[in-house]
């Protein structure tokens, strides 16, 4: 009996400290996504100085673009900073359009280094948020299993929520010059 006992005392300790380290796992990949958006947002303000004196008439996508960093400063959860991420990426969408549409503008070396910058900015994003939901996978799929469906709760471990795009996004901007 007392054997039976620490065999299900080891197990339930083991399981325990195995979905600790998932969750903290996944906290620290979220950490990594915010990393690259703010390298992202950082990177903005200098692309935007850049640019914009030479494109006076597209106000719009850098209003667009200013505001967007405003809303995931201010966003509290993924879901919202994910939501706020993903009008960055759109109004990014757009001048980056432009830029193609003003071929003097990607000649200027400046211009040329900030758009390379950025597209590796948004690569890096694409990886960090890639890893996220495969930890939250991993980790969902363990609280969700047996046993896990009935020891996560009494230990007060549920479900992850991934890093979802936010409604709209898979269609490609329409830029209007």
């Amino acid at each position: 009996m007392l054997v039976v006992v620490l065999l299900i005392g080891g197990y339930a300790w083991s399981f325990y400290n195995g979905l600790v380290g998932q969750s903290q796992a996944i906290d620290s990949q979220w950490a990594q996504v915010e990393n690259q958006f703010q390298r992202r947002f950082d990177l903005i303000p200098n692309l935007v100085s850049s640019v914009q004196g030479a494109m006076k008439q597209e106000q719009k996508v850098f209003s667009d673009i200013t505001d967007a960093r405003t809303k995931y400063s201010g966003a509290q959860t993924i879901n919202e900073k994910a939501v706020a991420a993903t009008q960055v990426e759109s109004a990014l969408g757009r001048l980056l359009v432009v830029m193609e549409n003003y071929p003097q503008l990607a000649s200027i070396e400046t211009v040329q280094t900030l758009m390379a910058q950025l597209e590796g900015a948004e690569n890096r994003i694409a990886v960090e948020r890639g890893r996220f939901n495969e930890l939250t996978r991993d980790y969902n799929t363990r609280v969700t299993q047996l046993p896990g469906k009935f020891l996560a709760p009494m230990f007060g471990f549920s479900a992850r929520d991934y890093f979802e795009a936010a409604a709209g996004a898979e269609v490609a901007p329409e830029v209007k010059i």
